[in-house]
C-alpha cells in the first residue's frame, strides 16, 4: 500500500527510492505493527473487560491460575490487526506469498475466534468441537497447500532441503501438498497447546519469527542463496516484511501479556500465529529447521498426545498435567520461572537452526 506510493513519489524525489529496500520496508513493518499494539492494546483491554470476554480456568490446574479467571481474552484480534496492517503497508502487495501467507493466517484467527466466541461469549465450555475445529484447519492448509503447489514457479519451491546437507533437495511432487498441510495444522495447534502461561507463546513465536525472517531475505536473495547453497526462490523474500510485522505485533502483544498478564491472546491469536510460522517455513523451505526452532512448540504438542496414549492404554498419566510447562508448575516451579526457562530454550534452539544457514 504505503510501498506504491512511494513507488509514485520516486518521480518527484529520487530519496524515495530508498524504501524500495526490503531491509529498510521490514523495520517499518516491525515499528509499525509495534505501535500500532502499543496503541490499541489498552483500548482493546477495556473493552474486552466491559463485555466481560474474561478467561476460565480449568478446576484441574493450578491453583496460582485461579487468580486468573476473568483476565481478558481474545487479545488475538490486537495481534492480527497489527500484523496484517504491517504487512499490508509496507509489501509488495503484487507478490503472491503475501496474499497466500495473510489469507490463511486471518482464515486460522476466524476458526480461532469462532472457538473463542463460543466458550467466552455463548458461555459454551467446550467451544467449537475438536472434529470441526481440525475440520476447518483441515480445509484451510490443504487449500493453501494446493494453492503453493499448483503456483510454484521452480522445481525448489516444492523440494525438501535437508539440513546440514549442500545442495542436497528431495522431490516431494504430490507430496509437498501433504507435507505442507501437516506443518501448518501441526504448527498451529502446537502454538495453540504453548498458549498457557503469561508470555509462554509469544515470546518463542517472535524469536522463531524473526530468524525466518533470515532464512526468507537469503532464499529471497540470489547472490546470498547462491553463496550459502540454498535454491532462490522469487519472491520469498517478501516475507522479511511480515515476518518484522509478527515480531512487531508480538512485541507489543508481550507489553500487556507479561506476569501477570493484562490480556490473553486465546484461541483467536494462537492458532493464526501458528499458521503464519508454518506458511512461512513453507515458503522458503525450512520445514525441518522449523522443528528445532520451535522445539518448545513440539514438546509441548509431545507432551499431551502422549499423556493421552498413555493415560487411554495403561490408565497412568506420564506428567503430573499436560501441557509440560503445567507439569512444571504443579511441581514448584513459580510461573515466571517456567516461562523464561522456556524463552531461553527457544533461544539456544533459535541459534542452532540459523547455525544451519552456513554450516552445510
Amino acid at each position: 500500500m504505503l510501498l506504491e506510493l512511494t513507488e509514485l513519489l520516486e518521480q518527484i524525489h529520487s530519496g524515495f527510492s530508498v524504501f524500495q529496500y526490503l531491509t529498510l520496508r521490514a523495520i517499518l513493518g516491525v515499528l509499525t505493527a509495534l505501535l500500532i499494539s502499543l496503541l490499541i492494546g489498552p483500548y482493546m483491554i477495556v473493552h474486552l473487560s466491559k463485555y466481560q470476554i474474561g478467561q476460565t480456568v480449568r478446576d484441574d490446574g493450578p491453583e496460582s491460575h485461579v487468580q486468573k479467571a476473568g483476565t481478558p481474552t481474545m487479545g488475538g484480534v490486537l495481534i492480527l490487526v497489527a500484523i496484517i496492517t504491517g504487512t499490508l503497508f509496507w509489501s509488495d502487495l503484487s507478490n503472491r506469498f503475501v496474499w497466500i501467507v495473510v489469507v490463511t493466517t486471518l482464515l486460522f484467527g476466524a476458526i480461532g475466534w469462532w472457538d473463542d466466541y463460543r466458550k467466552l461469549v455463548q458461555g459454551d465450555s467446550r467451544g467449537l468441537a475438536v472434529r470441526y475445529k481440525f475440520f476447518w484447519q483441515s480445509v484451510v492448509a490443504m487449500g493453501c497447500a494446493v494453492l503453493l503447489y499448483t503456483t510454484a514457479a521452480s522445481p525448489a519451491e516444492t523440494a525438501l532441503l535437508v539440513p546440514l546437507a549442500k545442495n542436497v533437495a528431495i522431490d516431494l511432487g504430490s507430496g509437498f501438498i501433504f507435507l505442507t498441510y501437516w506443518v501448518i495444522v501441526g504448527t498451529s495447534n502446537a502454538v495453540n497447546l504453548t498458549d498457557g502461561l503469561d508470555g509462554l507463546a509469544i515470546m518463542p513465536t517472535v524469536l522463531v519469527a524473526g530468524a525466518l525472517a533470515i532464512f526468507a531475505y537469503v532464499a529471497g536473495n540470489a547472490k546470498f542463496a547462491a553463496y550459502l547453497g540454498f535454491p532462490f526462490i522469487a519472491g520469498a523474500g517478501e516475507m522479511v516484511v511480515f515476518c518484522g510485522a509478527i515480531v512487531g505485533a508480538g512485541l507489543g502483544f508481550l507489553w500487556f501479556n507479561t506476569y501477570p498478564a493484562q490480556v490473553f491472546m486465546g484461541d483467536i491469536g494462537a492458532l493464526a500465529l501458528g499458521a503464519a510460522l508454518g506458511v512461512v517455513a513453507v515458503i522458503v523451505r525450512q520445514e525441518l529447521v522449523l522443528m528445532v526452532m520451535g522445539g518448545v512448540f513440539v514438546v509441548e504438542a509431545m507432551s499431551v498426545i502422549l499423556q493421552v496414549v498413555s493415560f487411554k492404554l495403561t490408565g497412568k498419566r506420564i506428567f503430573k498435567m499436560a501441557p509440560l510447562h503445567h507439569h512444571f508448575e504443579l511441581k514448584g516451579w513459580p510461573e515466571p520461572r517456567v516461562i523464561v526457562r522456556f524463552w531461553v530454550i527457544t533461544v539456544i534452539l533459535v541459534l542452532v537452526g540459523l547455525a544451519t544457514l552456513k554450516v552445510r
